[in-house]
């Protein structure tokens, strides 16, 4: 297939990119371990001794900033619908997150424990039709607020990847009924030209 002048754009455009470049270089998995990265130093989300599940894990890049930066102390469950190469640190379970198995699979797996801190970097495959792609966005982000309303220690947090659009205030709103602070995030790491946007939510309300 030839490609578009679009796909070699986007070619040129990643292969140049600084974040690429840096992954390659310090050995993470994916230029987003430096979104999480920025977040976590500003926010002090990831402590060690505490449960992290990571939502739409594949291929690994934030298990790999929370494994490292637990230094072995506590517990990083990642998720995900594609196959990921193991990860020392990691405990990964293979499956979609929308059916109900593999959400029995992720709560047999943490036994009870309370989860510290929620990612969410979950996407679904992009159709072009802008407003059934954000729907399915927003949908996951929905299932990813229900998993943490029900798993999050009092004091835990939730960071999930959303797109501003169609039900994106609709989406602030649940997260605010849930939890007693809500903030926006847009690390450098996210390009310009992406309408990918983190919400963050710490703290759940009585």
């Amino acid at each position: 297939m030839k490609r578009t002048r679009t796909s070699n754009a986007w070619l040129r455009e990643h292969v140049n990119d600084t974040y690429v470049q840096r992954a390659k270089s310090e050995g993470y998995r994916s230029r987003a371990a430096f979104k999480l990265m920025e977040i976590d130093d500003r926010d002090h989300l990831i402590r060690a001794g505490e449960v992290v599940v990571d939502l739409g894990a594949t291929p690994g890049g934030w298990s790999q900033v929370a494994a490292k930066r637990m230094q072995g102390k506590g517990r990083v469950i990642a998720l995900d619908l594609l196959e990921m190469e193991p990860l020392h640190g990691v405990e990964f379970i293979q499956g979609d997150f929308r059916e109900d198995v593999v959400l029995n699979q992720l709560e047999t797996t943490l036994a009870g424990e309370k989860v510290g801190l929620v990612l969410s970097d979950m996407a679904p495959n992009m159709s072009g039709i802008l407003l059934s792609d954000q729907a399915r966005v927003m949908h996951l982000a929905e299932l990813g607020l229900e998993f943490s309303r029900s798993w999050l220690k009092p004091n835990g947090a939730f960071l999930v990847k959303v797109f501003q659009g169609y039900g994106f205030e609709e989406f602030v709103r649940e997260m605010r009924a849930v939890f007693k602070s809500v903030a926006t995030r847009k690390p450098d790491a996210s390009r310009d030209r992406s309408a990918e946007i983190y919400l963050l939510g710490k703290g759940l309300k009585g």
